[in-house]
């Protein structure tokens, strides 16, 4: 089996099949076994960590629902969310997938008081100078489509640049937008929690 965990970057979507002429995906970056698949996705506005593996158990034992492993993401929101919008976040809200409303599962929600160590996006945030930004970190155990951006739209914080830092023990590090480390089996399980 072989495992790789890549710093995903921004405008690329998270599928080796190109949809458009113009789309960006994993089969541009030329570096994967043929044999392999992301486990999850990142939408295409997303950067961060995500696996690829051709490991059908770990894929099994990380999207099936019941299992509700933790994926942290730091969130750069417009404007300076009150303490009761966080609240919400962590009790959970509704939003609307396939027309149809979920309420979602309760949440970790921090203000993080330090920008997070991360490349400069390609292509920047926009800046507004009257309005202020703030970054979170919250960290969910579902995976619903573009989950953290309606749930910080519910709120009345628009998500302005969102990166996946983790998944349960293990941490996007230090990769630039991109680059690809390849894990072996026994500390991949081990930062994941997963008994083998």
């Amino acid at each position: 089996m072989r495992y790789f965990k890549l710093y995903k970057p921004f405008g690329m979507l998270s599928q080796f099949s190109r949809e458009m002429p113009e789309h960006r995906t994993l089969a541009d970056l030329d570096i994967f076994p043929s044999e392999v698949y992301p486990i999850g996705r990142l939408d295409k506005d997303s950067e961060g960590l995500l696996l690829l593996t051709d490991d059908k158990q770990l894929n099994h034992r990380l999207l099936d629902p019941k299992f509700q492993h933790p994926r942290t993401y730091w969130v750069q929101v417009e404007g300076l969310p009150a303490v009761s919008a966080l609240a919400e976040l962590r009790a959970g809200v509704d939003i609307r997938i396939n027309k149809k409303v979920h309420h979602t599962l309760p949440a970790q929600v921090q203000l993080l008081e330090e920008v997070p160590d991360l490349p400069d996006r390609d292509p920047p945030i926009r800046f507004r100078a009257n309005i202020p930004t703030q970054w979170l970190e919250i960290t969910l155990t579902e995976g619903k489509n573009r989950q953290v951006r309606r749930m910080c739209a519910k709120v009345g914080f628009p998500v302005l640049r969102l990166v996946r830092s983790s998944i349960v023990g293990l941490k996007l590090g230090p990769l630039d937008p991109g680059q690809v480390e390849e894990l072996d089996a026994k500390t991949l399980y081990r930062l994941l929690e997963i008994p083998r």
